[in-house]
């Protein structure tokens, strides 16, 4: 993407000023800038998302009518786990350190991550760990076919011979160490690099979203590495952990996964939460309504988001249902507090429909359905009935899917003239969110209404007529969320050489990283403006407004208190 960079100290007639300068392949593959590690990050994941995308578009014309055999069973098994994998450790979290590797320090004002060694590191370990994991398909056996928990017994050596699951443990071990690494670098910069006058209740939403990401990230990817650690020590090296019949407990390794699994949603989530609560008050022409309440709700969704990890286990009969249900519906109150902050951010406000803020809108109802849907499998009475059919299915894609990935595409259309100087087109935004919208409810509400009339997950084929219409109706959905994705990719090739020139801030910001030049320079900024809240630029280029606005923020907040 953005290529350009500038020399800051190149003397012309006594005068010092900035000229531009090609980087080199070599600059690239040496870099410790954040921001040319956030566009390795982003076209990696990128490239991932075509892999993972193609896997799905797979199954989907594998389930399209009854009795379809596109695939054999062992071929299906196969691809069906490498989408799921390749989907959340491929695409989205490196997505994820993309977004918060480019904006973070320049929402914070600072010149760099707090390790940029650490940075570069965590990144390399992204293909490194995908193309091991991938290799599952040249290795005999072929690639992991367990579904993506790898759930033993299942996983163990007797029901999946082969080296398919060994060397996607090792690549998801590697991909682990990675996000460790990369979310302790978030929380040192967070915690020590921000600029004078950002105190914590000044910093970004997006950056607090980030932070709590990373404690999430750094609290439970550690046990999942563990788990990974324990099953590959079963499979070759003849240990226990999950046999029953000498002493293990598979049940085990269903707590340590989830411990991690549930988690990881808001690992996900919480970064595109981030990117919405900038979005919306950017074009809504408004303060966030209730910044300190969207703090605390989105810290109480961290802490509560560690408690629920069981609620995936109801059917075992090993858990305290009544308690995980209550503790995840409870997680439900911070998360309508965040719902009620960007409907009212939007209430009243000047809204201008830019693509992003489409997204955003996209973004709040899908993530409503899928919330909703969430709710249902959180009562333990309803999840017995519907465990393990197409409406979880229906309702993880919902979330982890449509949601997340209306988000993604907000942060592209808005981030994009800041990282490449030109601004994607708007046109063809459009029209990609109104295929992309219609795509996916057209996908993800059709699995979820299988779900309820029986269709169980992960079955190569099907006999039942009756699911027939669903199922092409889900399908089509699919090859419309392709069509969406393959426009947002060709806009970007298009838009980095012809695009529209951005400027320094195309949409009249609020936060620092507008506050230099697009795309900036290696060192981030020439000046800060004073910080005096969680909108400096907002307050240096409208400081009437700003005051005015801050003023009727606390008057709203200081009545909603009472």
């Amino acid at each position: 993407m953005a290529t350009t960079e500038v020399r800051p100290e190149v003397a012309v007639g006594g005068v010092e000023v900035r000229q531009p300068y090609r980087a080199t392949v070599l600059d690239w593959l040496t870099t410790t800038d954040h921001k040319k590690i956030a566009i390795m990050y982003f076209v990696t994941s990128v490239v991932f998302l075509c892999v993972g995308g193609t896997f799905a578009g797979l199954v989907r014309t594998q389930l399209m009518q009854s009795g379809e055999r596109f695939m054999d069973g062992d071929t299906y098994n196969q691809v069906m786990t490498m989408h799921a994998l390749v989907m959340v450790f491929l695409f989205l979290m490196p997505m994820i350190a993309a977004i918060g590797n480019y904006v973070v320090p320049l929402q914070l004002g600072a010149t760099d991550m707090a390790f940029p060694k650490v940075n570069a590191l965590s990144f390399w370990l992204v293909p490194l760990g995908g193309i091991l994991m991938l290799s599952g398909f040249l290795v005999k056996g072929g690639a992991a076919s367990v579904g993506w928990y790898i759930n033993p017994p299942l996983s163990n050596s007797q029901f999946a011979p082969g080296n398919g699951v060994n060397v996607a443990l090792a690549g998801l071990a590697i991909l682990g160490a990675s996000t460790t690494l990369g979310s302790i670098n978030f929380i040192v910069t967070i915690l020590k690099l921000r600029a004078p006058g950002m105190t914590m209740m000044r910093m970004p939403l997006f950056c607090w979203n980030m932070f709590v990401t990373s404690l999430l990230a750094v609290f439970s990817l550690p046990v999942l590495t563990a788990g990974f650690a324990m099953l590959w020590i079963d499979r070759n090296l003849g240990a226990n952990f999950f046999n029953p019949q000498a002493g293990g407990d598979p049940i085990l390794y269903q707590h340590i996964f989830w411990f991690f699994g549930h988690p990881e949603v808001y690992i996900l989530l919480l970064p595109i939460m981030g990117v919405v609560s900038e979005l919306i008050p950017v074009f809504s022409r408004k303060p966030a309504f209730g910044y300190k309440a969207f703090v605390f709700a989105t810290l109480a969704i961290g802490a509560l988001g560690t408690m629920v990890w069981a609620h995936h286990m109801f059917t075992t009969g090993a858990i305290n249902v009544s308690f995980f249900a209550a503790t995840s519906l409870l997680i439900a109150v911070p998360t309508g507090v965040k719902m009620f902050s960007w409907t009212a951010t939007m209430w009243r406000g000047k809204v201008k429909w830019t693509t992003a803020m489409l997204f955003a809108i996209g973004f709040l109802s899908q993530f409503l359905i899928g919330g909703i849907t969430g709710v249902f499998l959180g009562s333990g009475s309803i999840d017995f009935s519907v465990h393990d059919t197409y409406y979880v299915v229906g309702h993880f894609h919902y979330v982890l899917v449509a949601a997340a990935l209306f988000g993604v595409m907000g942060a592209s259309y808005y981030w994009f003239p800041k990282m490449t100087g030109r601004l994607l087109n708007e046109k063809v935004g459009k029209v990609q969110w109104v295929i992309m919208f219609v795509g996916t409810n057209m996908t993800f509400m059709a699995q979820q209404i299988l779900g309820i009339k029986g269709m169980p997950r992960r079955i190569e084929t099907y006999y039942v007529p009756a699911w027939n219409t669903l199922n092409l109706v889900s399908t089509i959905g699919a090859y419309l969320i392709g069509l969406g994705l393959l426009m947002w990719i060709i806009n970007m090739l298009v838009a980095r050489k012809r695009g529209p020139i951005a400027g320094d801030d195309p949409w009249d910001a609020n936060t620092l990283e507008w506050a230099t030049t697009s795309p900036p320079p290696y060192y981030n900024f020439d000046a800060l403006p004073p910080i005096r809240s969680e909108r400096p630029l907002f307050d240096l280029k409208h400081p009437a407004e700003g005051a005015e606005d801050a003023a009727e923020s606390a008057e709203r907040e200081h009545a909603g208190a009472h």
